[in-house]
């Protein structure tokens, strides 16, 4: 009876000691984004509330800077580990420079942006001689903006361009009347519509390359490979629930609270993004259309013969086509 009571009492303790063990920490991964209230930022918004980041023991922190290029800085000083949402131009641009980052996987596969004008113009015709704002001066959004006016009969030179990174910047110089143009994504471009501004086009009607990726600092994703595994699992997860039009309404609150944007405005967001399909929902990168890209930064003399396999992170991004 003794020994079976000793039995018993050591595998209560043992119990008790696994109990007492402390749980594994979460892998702790710094998000580098632009802007706080872009739609753009939907993924990593229903990573956080639905609790995929959690589920796969990945605690985020997302630090927000005023430009696309601000991020890749601090991606390549390694105080960020990833980079969401980026546009493309600026990792190229960085990685052809010896910068040691890599993109790992398309997020949105086509540019997201409209360019709203004041009242009185009625179309890209009218923009000659006017003030127009993008991102920077070698922004993507400048190169967006430059095919969208050429044809139409409106060359560089004929309008003068301001720059502020973030697309709820360049919103308010738009709502202040500090400039008469401007280049927005969603739901700003929803917003500027609602507020009477005239929608010109969208930048997807002129533009056929992806816009946005998912880029790493190459030495934090060598020390962290599953994180890193996990990390992209997730947005797969996030983008899948985003594409479920039975979760709209769960989406569009989240993105109010967000944004503090206006419920109509954000649902008509939803309505684009998820109707044209713009969330890459694969992860996976055409090699074809990431070159439209290079081509493109080529022409502005801004990158030299840069491949495509330099851009990627092997045995994570996964390169198709």
């Amino acid at each position: 009876m003794r020994v079976r009571e000793t039995l018993q009492a050591s595998g209560l303790l043992i119990s008790a000691l696994l109990l007492a063990s402390p749980a594994r920490a979460a892998d702790p991964v710094i998000i580098g984004a632009v802007g706080s209230s872009s739609a753009n930022a939907w993924p990593v918004l229903i990573g956080m509330k639905k609790g995929f980041f959690a589920a796969s023991d990945i605690a985020v922190d997302t630090v927000y800077a005023q430009s696309n290029t601000g991020v890749i800085q601090q991606l390549t000083a390694g105080s960020i580990n990833v980079a969401t949402s980026a546009g493309l131009v600026d990792p190229i641009r960085a990685i052809d420079k010896g910068a040691p980052i890599a993109l790992v996987r398309i997020e949105i596969q086509a540019p997201p942006y409209a360019l709203l004008a004041k009242r009185d113009i009625k179309g890209i015709a009218g923009l000659k001689g006017k003030t127009i704002i993008v991102g920077g001066a070698k922004d993507i959004t400048r190169i967006f903006v430059d095919r969208m006016l050429a044809p139409h009969g409106v060359k560089t030179g004929e309008f003068d361009y301001v720059f502020a990174g973030a697309t709820n910047a360049r919103f308010s110089a738009l709502q202040s009347g500090a400039v008469d143009a401007a280049l927005l994504t969603a739901p700003f471009n929803f917003y500027a519509e609602s507020a009477g501004f005239a929608n010109l086009g969208f930048t997807f009607d002129y533009v056929d390359m992806p816009f946005a990726g998912m880029a790493v600092n190459r030495a934090w994703a060598s020390a962290n490979p599953k994180t890193v595994e996990k990390f992209v699992g997730v947005f797969v997860k996030s983008i899948g629930w985003f594409e479920d039009r039975r979760n709209r309404d769960e989406a569009v609150q989240m993105m109010v609270e967000f944004s503090k944007l206006k419920a109509a405005d954000v649902e008509r967001a939803y309505d684009f993004l998820r109707d044209k399909h713009l969330f890459e929902p694969s992860g996976k990168v055409s090699r074809a259309k990431l070159n439209l890209v290079v081509a493109a930064l080529r022409d502005l003399g801004d990158v030299g013969e840069l491949s495509v396999d330099k851009l990627i992170l092997p045995g994570v991004t996964q390169l198709v086509d």
